[in-house]
């Protein structure tokens, strides 16, 4: 992939940073099924944006090549693709009948001794995983499972890092037709139990604990508590993973013990083949306000859509190592573990992305030989600021693609990965969510990279932009909504016998229609931009504002590390929009640096985006995805007691909403009245 000329320090929204090579577009997955589909059905798709369109205007004829391209395995013939193009209730590939682990697993027939895993921790030195070794793992796994009586439509939780260990978990219990459920252990007790008590487990994967930025987090507490508040569970596992040398909790079954079995043979396991309604996996919404959304996604529909990203979008295929930074409990994990469909090799890693200094995730990416890393703008931004430089010191020869994900990224920050990692990479950013476990908008190896610019919008992702009318918008900001059906739609919330909270969360506002609650604009060569969930836009005086914009405005100046600004609705039709600041030690949030900002903001934005007051803070509240809360701050600025307003075990830092909770209690008045 050659160079481009050196990318400037100064740049502007849809500069041209990359174009692929046409070797580079010859190779990708997403060209070969082009030129696929063009000799098998007749075609004349001249590039991407024309299969695109297809895509969406023949959608069962995509689904259905998409189908065959992957040749996908059931045990009994489909009897139609899709029964009806109407949202929710459609219903995808009746009457097939497949497990998605068994398609994960079923390179390993090729190459058994091949290495499936990458693995480290900050408890574990670098490893390898072979092939025989993961899948004998997992149908050893499989069969006790089955003896403890656990099958088809049962719960299984998993609280477990991101280790092997999890992995085996989960493929091992979707192989037997179980439900897998994920809390990765950072979150606290109580964020947990509001997730898994919801599905009545009837097992949990445990771990005793685990290390982050150098300091050990015992877990012993946390698990007492969960198995205290679910009564549905009859089973624990345990993981030894901090201290091999404590007791284990009496009661719990030792993970060593489970998999200190005599070998099954691949011969003769049997994989529980489900029909195209039959759970997969329950992902759980943020949780940030409320009890968090447990959104349940099927066989059939992750899997054509796993293999859809994974080998089109993501550009993945055999031989690739994708190291996705991410947490078990996160849907970029499931996207990771999904790359086993492409005959990928995933890089795993439990830890500090930033301890004990920020070129921890290069120096993995550099030792695994990395081709795929997925990180997110945040991460990007603290080794801008940091002055970091990886490639003065990690040649990264084998790194290919930089996968931007968790929040919208800025031009900066693509630029700054041209200049400082390498030049001839290929940037991309993303946007979907856990209700989907993919993406609505993303990449496409065959498509030029833009400062900013989300590449495209999905194959077979009817995305659109509309206004409040539902009138379609051409080249301007709006409510992203998807107008036909797509195979990974949830298949239901669980406990949501009705469907009505579903309805409420996706198509309530456009009946028939997924409105998804991100505000997009898609420019006329169909690069996207995603300017934050439009349920936190500022309506300032009818004028609506991307906190997104700001950011990257504000967060560009030294001074400042990191910002969040909210806009609040007060009595009589006023509005104060406040914006908070974490400074750079030794800042003082002075008249002169306010008037900076504000004269920072005018110019690269608008009169209308400089705040009404500027307040420093010691941090900023975070998801523990790496979201900003502006939702649940304006929630406590406006009055919502804080239990109601967020959930502190889903935050990445929970005092930093402590602050939030003062500042209310301390400008009342200013507030109400």
């Amino acid at each position: 992939m050659p160079a481009l000329a050196e990318t400037p320090r100064t740049v502007e929204e849809g500069d041209l940073l990359w174009t692929p090579p046409a070797a580079y577009c010859a190779l990708s997955g997403v060209e070969r099924f082009r030129h696929w589909v063009n000799a098998r059905d007749g075609l004349d798709l001249a590039d991407y944006e024309a299969l695109r369109q297809w895509s969406v205007d023949e959608l069962e004829r995509f689904w259905a090549a998409c189908w065959d391209y992957f040749d996908i395995r059931s045990e009994t013939p489909y009897r139609r693709v899709l029964d009806r193009q109407t949202m929710p209730g459609a219903r995808w590939f009746e009457g097939a009948t497949l497990n998605y682990a068994e398609h994960l697993l079923r390179r390993e027939a090729d190459h058994p001794e091949a290495v499936v895993f990458h693995h480290s921790s900050e408890l574990r030195a670098p490893a390898t995983m072979r092939w025989d070794e993961l899948g004998g793992q997992v149908r050893i796994l499989a069969g006790q499972l089955r003896k403890l009586g656990i099958g088809p439509g049962d719960r299984v939780a998993s609280y477990m890092p991101n280790v092997p260990e999890t992995a085996i978990a989960m493929l091992a219990t979707t192989a037997i037709g179980a439900i897998w459920a994920a809390a990765s252990p950072e979150f606290g007790a109580r964020a947990v139990i509001d997730r898994f008590a919801q599905i009545k487990p009837k097992l949990l994967f445990a771990v005793d604990g685990y290390r982050f930025a150098g300091q050990d987090f015992p877990r012993e507490g946390e698990v007492e508590q969960i198995l205290s508040s679910i009564d549905s569970l009859q089973h624990t596992v345990w993981l030894t993973y901090l201290h091999p040398d404590r007791a284990r909790p009496a009661g719990t079954i030792p993970w060593e013990k489970l998999l200190n079995q005599p070998e099954v043979p691949r011969a003769q396991f049997r994989y529980e083949r489900v029909g195209h309604d039959h759970p997969l996996w329950i992902l759980f919404s943020s949780g940030t306000t409320g009890l968090p959304k447990a959104v349940v996604h099927s066989h059939v529909g992750v899997l054509l859509e796993h293999c859809k990203v994974g080998a089109f979008h993501l550009g993945l295929r055999a031989g690739s190592r994708p190291f996705f930074y991410s947490t078990t409990g996160w849907m970029m994990w499931n996207i990771l573990l999904a790359s086993l469909l492409q005959d990928a090799t995933p890089v795993l890693y439990d830890g500090s992305p930033i301890a004990p200094d920020s070129s921890v995730l290069w120096r993995i990416a550099e030792q695994a030989q990395v081709t795929h890393l997925g990180i997110s703008p945040g991460f990007v931004q603290v080794m801008q600021k940091d002055g970091l430089r990886p490639r003065l010191h990690y040649p990264l020869s084998q790194l290919e693609m930089i996968l931007l994900v968790g929040s919208p990224s800025t031009p900066e920050t693509f630029a700054w990965l041209y200049e400082e990692v390498k030049p001839d990479l290929w940037v991309t950013s993303q946007s979907g969510g856990t209700e989907i476990a993919s993406a609505f908008v993303g990449a496409s190896p065959t498509l030029p990279v833009h400062a900013g610019e989300i590449q495209a919008r999905g194959l077979g992702m009817d995305v659109r932009v509309w206004d409040e009318q539902g009138q379609e918008l051409d080249g301007h900001v709006g409510e992203l909504v998807v107008t036909r059906p797509f195979p990974s739609m949830p298949l239901y919330f669980w406990n949501d016998e009705d469907g009505k909270r579903y309805h409420e969360s996706y198509f309530g506002t456009y009946p028939g229609v997924w409105r998804h609650g991100d505000f997009i604009r898609i420019n006329e060569r169909g690069g996207c931009y995603i300017l934050g969930r439009s349920d936190s836009m500022l309506n300032r005086y009818g004028v609506c504002i991307g906190t997104s914009e700001i950011y990257r405005s504000v967060e560009r100046m030294e001074e400042i590390l990191d910002s969040i600004i909210v806009c609040c609705e007060l009595a009589g039709g006023r509005y104060f929009m406040p914006m908070f600041l974490k400074l750079r030690p030794g800042t003082v949030l002075d008249e002169g640096l306010r008037n900076r900002i504000a004269r920072r903001l005018r110019a690269d934005c608008s009169p209308r985006h400089v705040p009404d007051q500027m307040y420093r803070v010691e941090d900023i509240p975070y998801t523990l995805t790496g979201k900003k809360m502006e939702v649940p701050v304006r929630k406590i600025l406006v009055g919502w007691p804080l239990e109601k307003a967020a959930s502190r075990d889903a935050m990445m830092n929970p005092a930093a909403i402590d602050w939030f909770v003062g500042f209310r209690k301390q400008n009342r008045v200013m507030l109400t009245s």
